[in-house]
């Protein structure tokens, strides 16, 4: 438990930041649309690189530095481009955004845009493998310290996306939608643009 909680702990203040991923997380939640994949597909993806970065393979990840290169530009890619997705949303408005309404998106093409969200964002590899990697090598028990951090990861997603069911009062109406997609879409390129000025 000495190593668990403050894995649990600095697992979840890294998820707590928002970015991409957690954008389209609330996005799938209010719309009550393949949350149970959407969650579970996040948590897992989390769990995979946290134990990578338990298991050592930060020092692996610092030791190419043109992986990271090449990460920071293909996320700043796909993020802009995802971005202007959601601010034609925001400017289109209308019925499209009906909370339960919009089934535009097969569950593959959600995955797929969730999984891209997440993998080729340089800041997760930073915050699971690279420092929850270095962190855990201070606890006598690594392994309860990886549990924590990837248990926070499934508390954080499930909740973050049946949790949203809670605003759709606020979201049931479309001029609450366009402000939501607007809001994504800016944080978006906030963060494409923050992945080129590194």
């Amino acid at each position: 438990m000495l190593s668990f909680f403050p894995g649990f702990a600095l697992g979840f203040t890294l998820i707590l930041a928002i970015g991409a991923q957690n954008a389209f997380v609330l996005r799938q939640g209010l719309r009550r649309h393949h949350v149970f994949w959407v969650c579970l597909t996040c948590a897992l993806s989390d769990a995979v690189l946290i134990a990578a970065g338990v298991s050592g393979f930060g020092a692996l990840a610092e030791a190419v530095p043109w992986f990271e290169v090449v990460m920071r530009f293909g996320g700043a890619a796909f993020l802009i481009w995802y971005g202007a997705q959601n601010a034609l949303s925001a400017w289109r408005g209308g019925a499209a955004l009906e909370a339960e309404g919009d089934n535009t998106l097969s569950l593959r093409r959600t995955l797929l845009t969730l999984l891209a969200l997440t993998w080729l964002n340089p800041h997760v590899y930073l915050d699971t493998v690279v420092l929850l990697g270095s962190v855990s090598a201070q606890y006598d028990n690594r392994l309860a310290f990886g549990v924590g951090a990837v248990m926070s990861s499934f508390v954080f997603f499930f909740g973050l996306g049946y949790g949203a069911r809670m605003l759709s009062p606020v979201f049931a109406r479309p001029r609450s939608w366009q402000v939501l997609d607007a809001l994504i879409a800016l944080t978006m390129w906030a963060i494409a643009l923050k992945l080129l000025w590194m």
